[in-house]
């Protein structure tokens, strides 16, 4: 489960910066579109490209995003597997099975990676200033932004982030500084706490 991998997840709170030093009026008109249910869900299709191989490594699933609470990651093909992301941690599990369990107090790593995808999926670009320089612009009904990183560290991972959208973030390519690429579609946004199938409200209580 990689850096990278784990930024498909869920790409919806990172930091407080308002990015003062850059022009925000074009995140202004995207953040007008943009809706913030408490709960969101819908259908994910990620295709991941790998440096070397022919063909691009393909998944697909369901995501859930509860404010203030998480995002619940469910891959269904080709094999069944759901991420859980909090603030402090990242879980991993096939079934009722914890595989894997990452804590933001052992790596500082993992509290930077839940923020970024917290702050991708809820559509809160201004706070994603501090970390990224963002180029947005802004069509009638849907917009588009570029997110390149500031600070080497995370030039050292990734080399940029593509996102379009209307009333939600509906696409997301990130290309990493390897050669690598991961392409996620998102459909079929359900909101409200019906959204939520009964084993995915059991993942928040």
């Amino acid at each position: 489960m990689t850096r990278v991998a784990l930024l498909g997840c869920a790409i919806m709170l990172i930091g407080s910066g308002t990015g003062a030093a850059q022009d925000t009026s074009g995140l202004a008109r995207i953040e007008a579109l943009l809706v913030r249910p408490q709960i969101l869900c819908g259908h994910f299709d990620q295709s991941k490209v790998l440096v070397g191989l022919t063909k691009p490594v393909k998944s697909s699933g369901r995501f859930c995003v509860v404010a203030g609470k998480g995002i619940l990651w469910r891959t269904l093909q080709p094999f069944a597997s759901t991420l859980r992301l909090t603030r402090d941690e990242i879980i991993e599990s096939r079934g009722d099975e914890v595989t894997q369990r990452l804590s933001a107090a052992q790596e500082p790593g993992v509290r930077v990676i839940n923020d970024l995808l917290f702050s991708l999926l809820a559509g809160d670009l201004r706070r994603l200033t501090d970390t990224f320089s963002v180029d947005g612009k802004v069509g009638r009904n849907s917009w588009d932004a570029t997110l390149a990183p500031r600070g080497s560290g995370m030039r050292g991972i990734i080399a940029g982030i593509e996102l379009s959208g209307d009333n939600y973030v509906d696409h997301v390519l990130i290309r990493e500084t390897g050669g690598d690429m991961t392409v996620i579609a998102f459909s079929g946004f359900t909101a409200g706490a019906r959204a939520m199938q009964p084993d995915e409200a059991r993942q928040f209580e």
